[in-house]
């Protein structure tokens, strides 16, 4: 009796342990469930508001940057200044490569309402052949049209290959703190030959032709092959100072200086002739050239290639803020 009374005692019992765990089991998966929910929820909100933001991002892009055909009709079709870039090192890779320079001025020529070109230059330099073809490019384009006049304006820089184009101009402009000239050549390297000596390195250089591994850097000078170089260099110089010469003409003063690769402040650059005068963009199409509104002929990438150029840029400010990357600004 008591035996019986105990074993229906441990089935009721076993009966409650096994209907609690059946109950705790429903319990977790249902939150296991419900987290699964909130986590597919969580997901597509997400994806949700990262569309919206590139959405948004976008649109600002969009109407701030890229002007209707309407809108940028409209302005073409009224007498207004064309301006075309001229920034960073001039190369055949970089944005101020001849081909960009040279067909935003053909575009800006071509057109029947451009009252006057700007090429506003801010450039170290660069390429001499690349300059070249601008400015005879410039010459050729004046020949052709001449009643459209260009004026350089040169902002921050306007030096060595930079300057070289902008006396291709009728009449070129700088602020009074812009740095001009520096109408040089420079070619530079390293000699290593104690180095390798010092390190043990044994130099292997086979070549055919007896001065194709002139300047190696790894091997001693030689007297012959370094006066070979600045004969070129002076070759290169010369050239150079006949541009400004023949764009400048007696515009130049006479000192001997000019042509020696120093550089001056937009103000020294006024009185030595190598300028017409102090001002930026908008004095010149506003008083020299006479039609304030101004349309940038400078030829841009492609619509994509600019529009994630701008988000990548944006990107990176809003990243570079949010973990206190910014650097130091002058104010």
């Amino acid at each position: 009796m008591h035996e019986n009374g105990r074993d229906n005692m441990s089935d009721e019992q076993s009966s409650q342990d096994s209907a609690t765990q059946q109950w705790q089991q429903d319990v977790i998966n249902r939150l296991a469930f419900a987290a699964l929910n909130e986590q597919k929820k969580s997901r597509r909100w997400k994806i949700f508001f990262v569309l919206l933001f590139f959405s948004y991002l976008f649109l600002v892009y969009f109407t701030t940057f890229v002007p209707t055909e309407s809108a940028r009709g409209s302005i073409i079709s009224k007498k207004h200044t064309a301006l075309i870039e001229v920034n960073g090192v001039i190369a055949d890779d970089q944005s101020a490569s001849a081909d960009n320079i040279v067909t935003g001025l053909r575009n800006a020529f071509q057109n029947e309402k451009v009252s006057g070109i700007i090429l506003r230059i801010n450039s170290p330099g660069g390429s001499p052949v690349q300059s070249g073809y601008v400015y005879d490019e410039i010459a050729r384009l004046r020949e052709q049209y001449p009643n459209t006049k260009v004026y350089a304006v040169i902002t921050d820089i306007g030096a060595s290959g930079g300057y070289y184009i902008a006396a291709g101009a009728d009449e070129i402009y700088a602020d009074k703190a812009s740095l001009v000239g520096s109408i040089g050549v420079i070619m530079n390297s390293f000699g290593f030959t104690e180095a390798i000596d010092k390190l043990g390195v044994e130099r292997r250089l086979y070549t055919a032709g007896e001065s194709k591994g002139f300047l190696d850097p790894f091997t001693p000078e030689k007297q012959e092959e370094v006066q070979h170089v600045k004969g070129m260099l002076n070759n290169i110089h010369q050239q150079f100072i006949e541009t400004v010469k023949q764009g400048r003409g007696d515009r130049l003063s006479d000192d001997p200086e000019i042509f020696s690769g120093l550089i001056w402040t937009g103000e020294e650059s006024l009185e030595l002739g190598l300028i017409d005068g102090l001002g930026s963009s908008s004095y010149v199409a506003r008083e020299v050239i006479e039609a304030e509104n101004i349309v940038d002929y400078t030829p841009q990438p492609d619509f994509f290639e600019r529009f994630t150029r701008q988000l990548g840029a944006a990107m990176a400010g809003t990243m570079s803020k949010t973990l206190g990357l910014e650097g130091g600004r002058i104010r």
